[in-house]
């Protein structure tokens, strides 16, 4: 079977920078996605689109079909007496805040100043040059219950959770 649009995928993945340096992997041998349902980025899910089991390719993700370019208006300052005097505010520290529009986002210390703290509510890796190493493992269609909540399910229902405890118990 090709992957399509609402197919389950099963793949190993490394992802890497430029400069060759992991940024993350699929760290429990596998990863599972549901096709056409915006689970993964717009350049991998594209790429993928018409693979079969068993296929591996390298793929390039250009930061328009990632996670954006970087954009200025989303690194801000505000006032340091706005955290938590109890907590040490770190530069890489991470807060949960909400958009202008309402929208829950991570942000991220990129400076800390006597008075204000420099934020940056842009994703970690927009701007990026993505490199992804991929395998395709397994492909099948999707259930009814998956494509109707737009996420793979486990063998038990709801949740991929119990397919994990599966896995680890055997």
């Amino acid at each position: 079977m090709q992957i399509e649009e609402n197919s389950v995928v099963t793949l190993h993945y490394t992802l890497k920078d430029d400069d060759g340096r992991i940024i993350d992997y699929s760290n429990d041998g596998t990863f599972l996605y549901l096709h056409g349902a915006m689970n993964i980025i717009p350049g991998l899910e594209n790429a993928l689109t018409g693979k079969s089991a068993g296929d591996e390719l390298t793929v390039k993700v250009s930061p328009a079909d990632g996670y954006g370019e970087k954009e200025a208006s989303r690194i801000q300052e505000v006032p340091k007496d706005m955290f938590d005097k109890s907590e040490e505010i770190k530069v890489g520290a991470q807060f949960h805040a909400q958009s202008p529009d309402g929208t829950d986002i991570v942000v991220t210390v990129t400076e800390v100043k006597d008075d204000v703290v420099v934020i940056d509510g842009n994703h970690a890796l927009a701007g990026m040059e993505l490199n992804f190493d991929v395998k395709v493992i397994k492909v099948r269609a999707a259930t009814a219950e998956e494509i109707e909540h737009g996420h793979v399910h486990g063998p038990d229902g709801h949740g991929l959770e119990q397919e994990k405890e599966q896995k680890q118990e055997h």
